[in-house]
């Protein structure tokens, strides 16, 4: 199975997993180019969203809600994002303040709660890891943002460093020790003509995959293990979208690789 995707971005929508995707049951992933007030609408429809601004500004109007000239970052790299969460049922439109780009995350929702705007000193920031599987992580919808199915962060690996490390799964609800998520990833490089690489692998190898990653690719995550590295010289960003029945982040990590995380405070004791 393919899980890689690689499509030319325009301007306007540009969908990037559809819900039609057999590969997946909840996650929907679009990416939205907007110019100076251009509008984009959505009318009610049976799911959630998070509206995560890439780069660029916009205003949003969502129900009685509108958030003006929000967005405060030129690329991803450079700080924590504005997101807007809008629940079911909601119709909502964004207009392009100068140029933005914008994430759409969907999932199936019947519930109803408030529209919420997550601003960046909100996301939770950390640096996890150590040597070179230290990265970056930002929380933006978590479990202290109401939502029914989504669960989004972002991810920053340093030249050649890797992330999703020791390799982590999420396929069976077997709690406390692992519950069952699907995943998609979305990908940025800086310099934009670098590369890294992502592989997908399961216990018994019926799937092991590993695809060559460049700007704006996406990979989608029905199973398995999923470690991803920077390629050198070249920064790797990736938008993590992960929606599950039941809403929980409880990743089982791989026995084989999981003497990583054994290692770490003995590296920070010692200054590496």
């Amino acid at each position: 199975m393919n899980l890689h995707i690689r499509k030319s971005l325009q301007r306007g929508h540009n969908e990037i997993v559809g819900a039609t995707d057999t590969r997946l049951t909840f996650i929907e992933l679009g990416n939205l180019r907007l110019g100076d007030g251009e509008p984009y609408t959505q009318e009610p429809e049976a799911k959630e969203a998070a509206l995560v601004i890439l780069s660029g500004q916009c205003t949003v109007k969502a129900g009685v809600e509108t958030f003006e000239a929000i967005g405060a970052r030129t690329d991803v790299f450079s700080g924590a994002p504005y997101t807007v969460y809008v629940p079911c049922d909601m119709a909502y439109e964004i207009v392009g303040v100068g140029d933005v780009e914008i994430a759409l995350c969907k999932a199936p929702s019947d519930l109803k709660c408030p529209v919420r705007l997550i601003t960046p000193p909100e996301v939770k920031t950390k640096s996890v890891g150590r040597l070179n599987w230290r990265r970056d992580v930002r929380d933006i919808i978590d479990a202290d943002v109401e939502a029914k199915h989504l669960v989004i962060g972002e991810t920053l690996n340093p030249p050649g460093h890797w992330s999703s490390a020791p390799p982590h799964r999420h396929d069976f609800d077997r709690l406390p020790e692992e519950a069952n998520m699907e995943e998609v990833y979305f990908f940025k490089l800086k310099p934009s003509g670098g590369f890294g690489i992502q592989r997908v692998y399961t216990d018994d190898r019926s799937t092991d995959e590993a695809y060559g990653i460049e700007d704006n690719d996406a990979v989608v995550i029905p199973e398995g293990y999923h470690p991803v590295v920077a390629g050198p010289g070249y920064r790797l960003y990736y938008l993590w979208i992960l929606a599950g029945e039941h809403r929980i982040l409880c990743p089982r990590d791989d026995p084989a690789h999981a003497w990583l995380k054994n290692v770490e405070p003995i590296a920070e004791e010692i200054g590496l």
